[in-house]
């Protein structure tokens, strides 16, 4: 499917949908150099036309503004300002950055228009390299994307086999002084933690993040999933305000060591990096609202809901309970009839809808993600919309030769309403539930609302359970980003605050039941060593919970790195085993006699490729040396043995279904 608005981008400057037409909307062009300092060169100033087939449509040819082969230019539109909560903005006149700018530059922002009315912006550069006649995206050195080493789509893995890692990209480092040190995780450090020869930029002295070191190798998980990629002007945050929805992250494209951003090929060459190790890319998309983002001034009315009290007559029905944050809400229920961004057609459509959907072709096409995750769909507030966007995601994803099974667009709503699964809005959704359920069986109490501890550990380990129809439909976790407030917590800060003094058992605990559950396991970045809060995050409505980072300076301490390296043994378990790929689960033996909450499940529905998980939720153990036996442990194949995963491990035939267990503690066994 080709994009007829990128088409047009490829020769003309465009802006859809310019909100007012006096004065007559332009293109401001600048060149760049940059030595010691960036020096900004004005190179014109063009009026844009008004296309007579699409008056909502402004555009100039790059012949037309006599453009230079071969060289990058920044950008700007003139317009007039309609942003409804300035008053009197009526007579301003401002630059702004192109709505569709595939590369902004922050070092360099909008000028002043030298006219009666003209107002700052602070709005970014858009910048484009004009080459053999065609406007194309580069970094401000003209550097372009490449996938000379890409591999195919078919080389990654399925859905059902996901180990998904969630990473902030604010980190943290324990200085000399023992001082918490933050700064920002950008593109290039994340591939320091997948590529053994690259080195970090900005955290060159954690272990973790050396040469000949990769911590993502290591554990083993296959997709990476960072926080918002696309540029807003968040810093040392994590990027949920988005402005400029096309562009990569400019912070994450300059670390330490660059004399100038790169931010569009930094994160291609992640993506690629990712592939080469089998490795999928999700992208998370925010959705609901915006900050900043260049329609607030160009064209609010169209894009954008005005933020009214309740009761206030003029407040706008779609507005609803939903929560911008401090942003804008998109419109997503306004229809206007004219020229349609994706088809080139004159139809009816809604301008935000588009501008979404354009978004996400954008990433799918240009930077070549695996996944989507969308953030906060409650306050997207349309069930239509969603799966107008799923829909035309996965046909997308076909014409890059994509199967089905292989790309997922999964959503975010705590309260998990499972309509949006069943009436097939989306592919899946966030089990939210599953970190409360393993909050509290891990403190060994049962789920809130659930009248037994076998149900709730019934409820936690098998989505369907709760309503899921396949554990391709579930993303499940201990800990998410929502760090904020008593119970959101990292993993070991819940511990530790609910009286648990020796947290290690039980965070290998929950992580065999995370990694053997049904359902798409998702690891917070910094959970798998068991990383703690380095800044006070208890007010669940503070943005500290936004700037808490992971610090990987702790994966070397000596506790912590024997549950890195449980967890990885486990990661790398669940992304091979068949067993652990089906729905298939059966629970086989429940003993809550003499103080015990021991439960055992089977998973896999071979009768010689199956997995058997004995856990422990109690203070029991057996006494050295003995023995606990689960009366009716799946039989041993003639060919097979079974392996104890957690410690690589044979078991001697006399002694399975019999080893002994000890509090807190979990073992799985996996026929090989």
């Amino acid at each position: 499917m080709s994009i007829d608005l990128f088409n047009r981008k490829k020769t003309n400057f465009v802006l859809w949908r310019g909100g007012a037409s006096e004065p007559n909307p332009t293109v401001y062009i600048t060149k760049v150099s940059s030595n010691n300092s960036i020096q900004v060169e004005a190179f014109g100033e063009f009026p844009l036309h008004q296309s007579s087939q699409f008056p909502e449509v402004w555009e100039v040819s790059a012949e037309e503004c006599g453009l230079v082969d071969g060289q990058v230019y920044y950008y700007w539109f003139k317009v007039r300002n309609t942003d409804p909560y300035n008053s009197g903005n009526s007579n301003q006149i401002l630059y702004c950055t192109d709505p569709t700018a595939t590369t902004v530059d922050r070092r360099v922002l909008a000028p002043i228009p030298s006219e009666e009315g003209g107002v700052a912006t602070y709005d970014p550069a858009s910048i484009i390299l004009y080459q053999n006649g065609i406007l194309t995206p580069c970094d401000p050195e003209g550097k372009t994307v490449t996938w000379t080493w890409d591999t195919t789509v078919n080389t990654l893995p399925s859905n059902n086999r996901l180990v998904i890692y969630e990473l902030p990209t604010r980190w943290a480092e324990i200085g000399q002084d023992g001082q918490i040190i933050v700064g920002i995780g950008t593109y290039r450090d994340v591939c320091s933690l997948l590529e053994p020869e690259a080195i970090s930029s900005n955290f060159c002295d954690i272990e973790a993040l050396s040469k000949d070191k990769a911590h993502l190798l290591e554990l083993g998980i296959n997709t990476l999933e960072l926080l918002p990629p696309a540029d807003s002007d968040d810093n040392l945050e994590w990027g949920y305000g988005t402005a400029n929805y096309f562009a990569a992250d400019f912070d994450l494209g300059y670390s330490e060591a660059q004399k100038t951003p790169a931010a569009s090929t930094d994160l291609a060459q992640l993506i690629q990096v990712c592939h080469q190790y089998g490795i999928r890319f999700f992208v998370d998309m925010v959705m609901a609202f915006a900050r900043n983002n260049p329609y607030h001034n160009i064209n609010f009315r169209d894009f954008y809901l005005q933020w009214r009290p309740k009761g206030d007559p003029k407040r706008d029905p779609e507005q609803g309970d939903r929560d911008g944050f401090g942003g804008d809400l998109f419109k997503y229920n306004y229809w206007v009839e004219g020229y349609h961004p994706i088809t080139g057609q004159k139809s009816w459509f809604v301008p935000a809808r588009e501008y979404m959907k354009a978004y996400m072709a954008h990433w799918l096409e240009y930077y070549r993600v695996d996944g989507l995750r969308l953030d906060s769909v409650n306050n997207v507030g349309n069930y239509d919309f969603l799966q107008e966007f799923k829909n035309l995601a996965h046909q997308l994803w076909q014409k890059r030769g994509g199967t089905r099974d292989k790309f997922l667009v999964v959503g975010e709503e705590l309260s998990v309403p499972m309509s949006i699964l069943y009436q097939n809005r989306l592919d899946g959704l966030w089990n939210e539930k599953f970190k409360q359920i393993i909050r509290q069986v891990i403190l060994g109490k049962n789920a809130g609302g659930e009248s037994s501890f076998e149900w709730s550990v019934r409820k936690l380990i098998d989505c369907r359970n709760l309503g899921f129809t396949d554990g391709s439909q579930a993303v499940n976790y201990l800990t998410s980003h929502d760090v904020g407030g008593f119970g959101n917590e990292r993993f070991f800060n819940y511990l530790v605050n609910n009286g648990v003094v020796f947290a290690e058992s039980r965070i290998k605990l929950a992580f065999v039941c995370l990694l053997t559950a049904v359902g798409i396991p998702m690891i917070l970045a910094g959970d798998e060593f068991a990383d703690q809060h380095d800044l006070d995050i208890s007010d669940d409505r503070s943005n500290r919970k936004q700037i808490d980072p992971v610090n990987y300076s702790r994966v070397q301490e000596e506790w912590r790195q024997r549950i890195f390296q449980y967890v990885g043994r486990l990661v790398r378990f669940r992304t091979s085993s068949d067993a652990l790929a089906v729905n298939d689960t059966k629970f086989i033996h429940v003993d809550f006699y003499g103080g015990k909450r021991v439960l055992v499940w089977q998973r896999g529905n071979k009768a010689d490729n199956l997995v058997v998980v004995v856990a422990n939720f109690s203070d029991y153990g057996t006494p050295p040396g003995g023995e606990y036996k689960v009366p009716n442990f799946p039989a041993t194949p003639a060919d097979k043995e079974w392996k104890e995963i957690t410690q690589d491990r044979i078991i001697p035939p006399n002694w399975v279904g019999r080893e002994g267990i000890f509090p807190w503690e979990a073992k799985v066994y996996a026929l090989v």
